[in-house]
């Protein structure tokens, strides 16, 4: 495995089945051997990016904007556009963004034989906000049912709702984090009879900054070899070249903390291990991720604002791993 102040630097090719390596040693920080983005080409202009595997065999995103635009790839190189979750947008978040089609960070998973869409509607700098619940028996473009709103904040609150995760534990249960900026990241139970909120009304805060004008938004849990990875991006987004997003990790045993980072810092007093930043000639601000499973492989799905293309956001994929003393490293 590769260690954390010595790591490969590895030029991947990210096609469905199979990836073309090169690899050049290179000592030094981590930070400095961050890899490039595997190769996507087509319309991979994405912010907040999730990837399914559909029952068509093809792969999907679907991403913020454009009642969550899709796009749509048979190797995971090249993609095109390929409509929109809700073309028409859903009616109830006009109360939220103004606009029934501006929609963000959507997260979709297949559970059982049913594909599940968790999304958001805001605007920037407001807490007034909603995150929603669709559901999909292809988790294709068009083919989503929304099932409304699944919880709320305003100004009331000390916490954002947006940016959902749906993760189901070691144990079965289903489990939904959310978060941006205020007190950072929360974690709420969710009934898997219907999707909703459940019975249990008990908000989990997991993470957080030290100060709350600091960025963290954009939570990603997943289960592997008895640790909870808790991914988040921290600072700003969505500013082109100024952009200083960057993504951030910790684990617990338990879904709902302590999550530590590396050094043993807890995550809900301001800890966080970076995994991937800015980084060589033109990645710039990498964050909004999520983990996708395919196959026997994590992949991390991201965007980033391209220094070499006027600063446009793109889709990042690579491959994610875990090291001997089990932290995830991108290659």
């Amino acid at each position: 495995m590769i260690s954390a102040s010595v790591r490969r630097v590895r030029r991947v090719v990210v096609a469905a089945g199979a990836a073309v390596v090169c690899v050049v040693s290179l000592a030094g920080p981590a930070s400095a051997a961050y890899p490039e983005p595997g190769l996507v080409r087509g319309d991979v202009g994405v912010h907040d990016p999730t990837m399914i595997r559909a029952s068509d065999g093809r792969y999907y995103t679907y991403s913020t904007h454009g009642g969550l635009e899709a796009r749509v790839s048979g190797n995971r190189i090249d993609f095109a556009r390929a409509g929109a979750a809700f073309p028409s947008g859903v009616s109830w978040a006009t109360a939220y963004s103004g606009d029934p089609r501006e929609l963000w960070a959507p997260d979709v998973s297949q559970q059982g034989g049913r594909y599940y869409m968790y999304y958001s509607a805001s605007s920037f700098g407001s807490n007034h906000s909603a995150i929603g619940l669709a559901v999909s028996d292809t988790g294709l473009p068009g083919s989503w049912r929304d099932r409304g709103r699944v919880i709320t904040s305003s100004s009331s609150n000390d916490y954002n709702a947006i940016d959902p995760q749906l993760t189901v534990d070691a144990d079965g249960r289903w489990w939904l984090a959310f978060g941006s900026w205020w007190t950072g990241i929360k974690l709420i139970r969710i009934d898997p009879a219907t999707g909703n909120r459940h019975t249990d009304r008990t908000i989990h805060s997991i993470a957080r900054r030290t100060r709350t004008d600091l960025g963290i938004e954009a939570p990603h849990i997943v289960y592997r070899n008895g640790w909870y990875y808790l991914f988040t991006s921290w600072d700003l987004c969505c500013r082109g070249t100024s952009s200083t997003y960057r993504i951030m990790v910790g684990r617990s045993r338990s879904i709902t903390g302590p999550y530590l980072d590396r050094s043993g810092r807890s995550l809900a007093g301001g800890g966080g291990t970076e995994i991937l930043g800015t980084h060589g000639s033109r990645v710039i601000g990498p964050g909004g991720q999520s983990v996708m499973r395919d196959g026997d492989q994590d992949l991390l799905v991201y965007h980033y604002y391209d220094r070499l293309d006027g600063g446009r956001h793109k889709l990042g994929i690579n491959y994610l791993s875990y090291d001997s003393a089990g932290w995830p490293y991108v290659w």
